[in-house]
């Protein structure tokens, strides 16, 4: 490791606090000090926190101290582990990080895996060992990675090792192709410790089950969070082990009100705020349990509620919707609360969930720059349809465009702070515009009631302003899942000479559905039966799924950005994916199509002129490979957008693991982004000499 120069004065802090990092790369990285949020917990005049702490020995030593480390801390699917358990592994990780990998207070670690017990004692490790841990999605793949490992400096990853093939390739080298020095790889969850000898777990064995944790300051950065990119690349969140406490000492004792005996689950990743507060922190702030799942669709989310008896669901609205299909499948009868964000709820999901289970659902909304939740309401106090109430500690207003507070029932911009806030990493000119006068600027546009209830309107660069008038996409939306026929929907503002913008609706069909001009006029005339005419939908178009992030949160931007998602009769082509699955990227796992079949046969990467190879690069040969494939298509009558399959047959894996982006690239440029069904076979050989890839291909064209 990379030690920075010893408690180098951080920008933003006191000088008398003295910080526990000897590595000072996020001090360095914060943003100036008058370019912060004004944090403090307003309205709880006991929050408090000493100047020195460390969240481990808060969240996870004192359950020890206390006598309660025979309680069960974690439930999975291999069985349990208790407090005590742990609290040794944890120890026994710290002393591998600090004496086998040379750990240095401050240094980044990258932290890759699901949710299992092995990653979360993995998390406590690095903060023992005074680390910052980077969480990231096992959804994630190599480009994603090397940014994130490229933004935070971070040369250190622990890995499951069933996901440790990106993770490698990311490690090796930065994103302008240079090696990344130092860098180490370690993997966990390898099965049989004895037969790999450099896994986490053979370098724990004889570690001893005591560490003394990292004397850090409570204003120490703990965790760098990457947003999850709803308008584009990920942005890096700092915050401190104060913050971690003060987002566990505000939503969930006023809101959520757990107590040691309930069971956590829920589908976000530790990776994602939500689920690391929802899945971790929470339960663990009140000697509670959390049941930890590896997969989460709406079958393994509800199958692992009824196994573990969960009392507390942490999910989306997207996942309650999902769940509503087979909730009738399932005992989920230990189930007393139900926790949604991630995107606005909406009233018919609210409605529809509380009449087939009889909880009403806790709606709220954070932000990864807030950390978790600064606003929501539970019980008596919910309101169906508003996001709900300020959460105490924090402190709300909406602000209209001159940036004064708006009166009740006006539309303005969302404007919140409190104990934690926005630091971005080494972002000053995002930095300015989300945190602007002490307040957090969110994003969200907001109406906020005479009771004090707030109501979500949409993203504010997202609404819509159409011959106008302004218009919320999300209550469009929240109209068209009211009708039977539609799954999902998105909508959003395109341009019109005429109007400004026109409302489109991007429109997920349910059951037998059928795409036509006469569904399409069916919701157009649904919507302006329920709401005022001028926000229905001008223009709908379907499609088999919506764009997502790996978080689930839609993203709109790509629908407003790209050409279409038609999959009706007009292309005939339709892009399948199943329920609750994360789009894959660079092909899809099914496509359903009509028309014309094309059988291209398997092209290798010569010049089809001389059947001679006029290269042995790999990348080279795959992009000759694919200009055959779309030279033979042309004779059909067919273009590479046509294409519903490929089959790709390669000699060399590692060649093609390695050259995967510059593939991409080659991909891209001959194909557009057209991504049909793939598979991908490694074979001994080929039939002629010097080929290192062939690929076939089919196509439908239309009738």
């Amino acid at each position: 490791m990379i030690e920075s120069p010893t408690n180098a004065k951080r920008k933003g802090s006191s000088a008398a606090t003295r910080s526990g990092h000897n590595d000072t790369f996020c001090a360095d990285s914060m943003p100036p000090r008058d370019l912060w949020p004004h944090m403090q917990c307003f309205g709880i005049p006991e929050f408090d926190y000493p100047a020195r702490m460390n969240c481990a020995t808060e969240l996870l030593d004192n359950m020890i101290r206390a006598g309660n480390g025979e309680r069960t801390a974690i439930h999975f699917s291999g069985g349990s582990w208790t407090y005590r358990h742990l609290f040794e592994q944890a120890n026994q990780i710290a002393h591998v990080l600090v004496k086998e990998l040379g750990l240095i207070p401050g240094n980044r670690v990258l932290l890759r895996g699901a949710n299992t017990p092995m990653l979360v004692a993995c998390w406590f490790a690095v903060m023992k060992a005074g680390g910052v841990a980077v969480c990231t999605m096992p959804l994630l793949r190599v480009r994603e990675l090397v940014y994130v490992l490229d933004k935070a400096q971070i040369t250190l990853a622990l890995t499951d090792s069933r996901v440790a093939p990106d993770c490698e390739l990311a490690m090796k080298s930065t994103a302008n192709g240079s090696p990344r020095a130092a860098a180490q790889v370690v993997h966990f969850n390898t099965g049989n410790a004895e037969s790999s000898r450099h896994s986490l777990e053979w370098l724990m064995r004889n570690k001893s089950a005591e560490f003394e944790n990292c004397d850090t300051a409570a204003d120490d950065v703990a965790i760098i969070a990457f947003t999850s990119g709803t308008t584009g690349r990920g942005k890096g969140t700092m915050h401190f082990h104060r913050d971690l406490l003060a987002a566990s000492d505000c939503f969930p004792p006023h809101i959520v009100k757990p107590e040691p005996d309930d069971i956590f689950c829920g589908s976000p990743s530790l990776a994602f705020t939500y689920g690391l507060g929802g899945q971790l922190l929470f339960p663990m702030r009140v000697g509670a349990s959390t049941a930890l799942l590896e997969q989460t669709s709406a079958p393994h989310l509800l199958q692992g509620i009824q196994e573990h008896r969960a009392t507390i669901c942490f999910t989306s609205p997207t996942g309650y919707r999902a769940m509503l299909k087979r909730v009738h499948e399932y005992d989920i009868s230990s189930l007393k609360k139900c926790v949604s964000a991630g995107e606005a709820l909406s009233l018919s999901t609210f409605q529809a969930w509380q009449k087939a289970t009889g909880i009403k659902i806790i709606d709220g909304i954070g932000s990864t720059e807030m950390l978790h939740m600064f606003m929501s309401s539970s019980g008596s106090d919910i309101r169906p349809g508003a996001t709900g109430k300020v959460v105490p500690g924090y402190e709300a207003r909406v602000l209209d465009s001159n940036g004064n507070e708006a009166p009740a029932g006006v539309i303005g911009s969302l404007a919140v702070r409190g104990p934690t806030g926005c630091r971005y990493l080494d972002d000053i000119e995002q930095q300015k515009k989300y945190a602007r006068d002490g307040w957090n600027i969110t994003g969200d546009a907001y109406l906020k009631d005479e009771e004090g209830y707030f109501w979500y309107q949409s993203r504010t660069d997202e609404m819509i302003v159409s011959s106008g008038y302004n218009i919320s996409g999300v209550e469009v939306e929240s109209v068209l899942l009211d009708h039977p026929k539609v799954a999902e929907c998105a909508v959003v503002g395109v341009p019109d000479e005429q109007r400004g913008q026109i409302i489109k609706a991007f429109v997920v069909l349910s059951g037998e559905a059928k795409a036509s001009a006469e569904t399409t006029q069916e919701l157009q005339n649904f919507v302006k039966a329920q709401i005022a005419p001028y926000k229905y939908p001008r223009e709908i178009e379907f499609a088999a799924s919506l764009p997502r992030t790996h978080t689930g949160k839609l993203q709109r931007f790509r629908l407003r950005d790209a050409p279409s998602l038609k999959t009706s009769a007009e292309n005939a082509l339709q892009f399948l994916e199943p329920e609750s699955w994360a789009r894959p990227k660079g092909y899809s796992n099914a496509v359903a199509a009509r028309g014309r079949s094309i059988f291209v046969a398997g092209q290798v990467g010569w010049n089809p002129l001389t059947s001679q190879f006029e290269t042995d690069d790999l990348v080279a040969q795959v992009a000759q490979a694919l200009r055959n494939v779309t030279a033979v298509l042309e004779t059909a009558g067919a273009h590479p957008e046509h294409i519903v399959r490929l089959n790709w047959y390669i000699t060399d894996k590692s060649s093609y693991l390695s050259a995967r982006q510059q593939i991409g690239v080659a991909y891209r440029k001959i194909m557009g982004k057209h991504f049909p069904a793939m598979s991908m076979v490694v074979v001994k050989e080929l039939v002629e000499d010097r080929a290192k890839v062939e690929i076939e291909a089919t196509a439908v064209v239309p009738d």
